[in-house]
C-alpha cells in the first residue's frame, strides 16, 4: 500500500479552540514525533499560530514534521459567520503552503497539505448525532445556502493551490447517507474531494467498508477512527453532544472497538487508495496524558497489518 499514517491534534483533546484546558501545540508536536509520525493536521484555527511562518516552521523541522491539512471545523450554515470562514481560510492556506511539504505517493490523487471543510455547531443536531430518524434536516432554502458556502470556502482555497476536501462529521447537516450523497452531487470533484472519516460514518450507521467503496471516485484523503461499542451504546441511549460522548470515551485506539480495520484496509488495497490517513481519536484534554499512549497503540495495531508510518 502507498499509504502513509499521520496524526490529529484531536488525538490529544484539541478540537474546541475555546477550551481552557487545551495542550499547547508544541507539547502535541512532540509527542506526535515521539509516536513516530511524519506529518500531523493544522488543528482548529487559532490553535497554532497562522501568522508565524517561521516559528511553526521550526517546531515542525526540529520534529521532523509536516502538515497534512488544514481544517475549517465550524458553523458553515450561517451566513453571519461565512465571511469569517472565509477569512479564516485565507490564513490557514497561507500558511500551510509555506510549510515543509509531504512528499506525493504514486498514485496519490493530489498533493498536501488538504484543506478539510466541515459543518459542526447546531445543537439541534449534536444532540442527534448518530440518529438519522430524529435529526433535523435543513429545508430546500438552508440546504442552498449551505452548498453555497461550501462552494465558497472551497474555491477561496483553490484559489491558493490547496485541495479542499469535504468531511461529513457527527453533529453537523452532514453526516448521514443522503447527505453525503447530495453533497458529492452538488459539488463537483472539480472543486472538492472527500475526506471520508471510518468512525464517523459508523457512529451515523454507515458500514465504512462500504462507503469507502462507494466514493473511491472522491476519495483524497481519509481519516481512522474507532469505537468502543459499549460506550457508543451506553451514549446512543442519552441525550449529549458528540464531544460529550467523546470525553466519556466513545472513541478508542484504532484496533480496539467495533470497526474492523483488516476489512478497511482491504477495501483501500481493493479501490487503489494511495495517499495519507489520519488517525483521530477525539477524547476530554484534561486526559491528555493517556494520549501518547493511545497513538502508540493505534500506530502499532495499524502498523501490524501492513501500514506504514
Amino acid at each position: 500500500m502507498g499509504i502513509n499514517i499521520c496524526g490529529a491534534p484531536c488525538c490529544w483533546g484539541v478540537d474546541d479552540i475555546t477550551n481552557p484546558n487545551l495542550p499547547s501545540w508544541q507539547r502535541v508536536m512532540r509527542e506526535a514525533h515521539e509516536a513516530g509520525y511524519r506529518a500531523i493536521e493544522l488543528g482548529p484555527n487559532g490553535w497554532i499560530p497562522t501568522d508565524d511562518i517561521e516559528g511553526v516552521t521550526a517546531e515542525l523541522n526540529k520534529n521532523s514534521l509536516s502538515i497534512v491539512a488544514g481544517t475549517i471545523f465550524d458553523d458553515v450554515l450561517s451566513d453571519e459567520n461565512y465571511e469569517k470562514l472565509l477569512t479564516q481560510v485565507d490564513g490557514i492556506c497561507s500558511l500551510i503552503t509555506k510549510l515543509p511539504p509531504l512528499p506525493r505517493e504514486d498514485g496519490q490523487r493530489w498533493p498536501t497539505p488538504y484543506m478539510t471543510v466541515m459543518d459542526w455547531g447546531h445543537d439541534e443536531r449534536d444532540y442527534a448525532a448518530g440518529h438519522p430518524e430524529r435529526a433535523p434536516r435543513l429545508d430546500e432554502k438552508g440546504w442552498e445556502k449551505l452548498i453555497g458556502h461550501f462552494k465558497g470556502l472551497c474555491e477561496r482555497a483553490k484559489s491558493y493551490g490547496v485541495r479542499p476536501v469535504l468531511h461529513p462529521h457527527c453533529g453537523g447537516y452532514i453526516e448521514f447517507g443522503d447527505e453525503i450523497d447530495r453533497l458529492a452531487a452538488e459539488i463537483p470533484n472539480d472543486l472538492a474531494g472527500f475526506v471520508l472519516d471510518t468512525g464517523h460514518l459508523q457512529y451515523a450507521g454507515l458500514d465504512p467498508v462500504e462507503w469507502l467503496r462507494k466514493y473511491k471516485d472522491r476519495l483524497d484523503y481519509v481519516h481512522f477512527k474507532d469505537i468502543d461499542p459499549k460506550v457508543y451504546d451506553e451514549v446512543m441511549a442519552e441525550h449529549i453532544r458528540f464531544f460529550e460522548g467523546c470525553a466519556k470515551g466513545s472513541m478508542c485506539p484504532i484496533g480496539q472497538g467495533m470497526i474492523d480495520y483488516r476489512a478497511v484496509a482491504q477495501v483501500l488495497d481493493e479501490i487503489g487508495y494511495n495517499g495519507y490517513i489520519t488517525i483521530e481519536q477525539e477524547c476530554d484534554p484534561r486526559n491528555v496524558e493517556n494520549s501518547l499512549a493511545n497513538v502508540k497503540a493505534s500506530v502499532d495495531f495499524l502498523k501490524g497489518i501492513g501500514y506504514k508510518i
